[in-house]
């Protein structure tokens, strides 16, 4: 974990762990049950984009076995970017202070989740890193890695992080500090989305830990990015990168 000065308010709190979900039927139907066994005392919000598969509905059945399993059920599907804002949002409208995001697809397995939450007793914002002594990738091709080095290079070279793994969504947040962002003037909906956030709660003086987790490639499913995601992230994050040229304003209006 990266150093930083003990934080007073410490890891007491409600936390809210964030599933976003399309299509993840099978694999949200055991991650839940091992997420609630990690971490006994938080609650679990499934945000679905009304998939098909009826994912939506799996959450429902198990909210309905134990109140700690919620859902946020969104009509349309407007990217990964989207959907984890509408869980961040939820999270502040419903007076939790740490909101942490994770997978659905078990490529964030739950045994790293409370080494996660512990990086809130040092910092403002903990990411489960691949990049750090200890963390690593299982299932990857050469192509992945090396896709996956460029972007976080790219992404620390144009928003100025000092972070080593920006890309990963594996991520715990405190909330009174996500209330300090303008989220009106995110630029990315879909994966670029990640390292905008990252850059915006650096801006507003987020301390940034990293925490050393393990990604293991999903097993049942399918991955959802394709080319023109790559493209759109490659563009969202050059314009970001302007913005941060010109010192674009990221907190909101007093």
């Amino acid at each position: 974990m990266a150093s930083a000065t003990l934080h007073p308010e410490g890891t007491s709190g409600r936390t809210l762990v964030t599933l976003c979900t399309y299509n993840e039927r099978e694999n949200i139907a055991k991650l839940i049950p091992l997420i609630l066994q990690s971490l006994p005392d938080a609650d679990v919000l499934v945000v679905d984009d009304n998939s098909p598969d009826g994912t939506a509905e799996v959450a429902r059945e198990l909210g309905r076995q134990d109140s700690r399993v919620l859902l946020l059920l969104r009509m349309t599907k407007e990217g990964l970017g989207a959907a984890t804002l509408a869980g961040l949002h939820w999270g502040v409208d419903h007076g939790y202070d740490f909101v942490l995001n994770m997978d659905a697809d078990f490529s964030h397995h739950p045994r790293h989740l409370a080494a996660l939450r512990q990086c809130m007793e040092v910092a403002d914002v903990g990411i489960g890193s691949r990049y750090v002594s200890g963390g690593g990738i299982v299932g990857w091709s050469l192509k992945r890695h090396v896709m996956s080095q460029g972007i976080n290079v790219y992404s620390r070279v144009l928003l100025g992080l000092q972070t080593h793994d920006c890309s990963g969504a594996f991520r715990c947040y405190r909330i009174s500090k996500l209330k300090e962002i303008d989220f009106t003037r995110f630029r990315s909906r879909g994966y670029a989305f990640q390292e905008e956030m990252l850059y915006r709660c650096a801006r507003v003086g987020c301390r940034l830990a990293e925490t050393p987790v393990v990604f293991e490639d999903r097993i049942v499913g399918q991955s959802k990015i394709n080319i023109r995601e790559i493209v759109l992230a490659l563009r969202d994050l050059f314009l970001l990168g302007l913005d941060r040229l010109r010192d674009t304003p990221v907190r909101i209006a007093d």
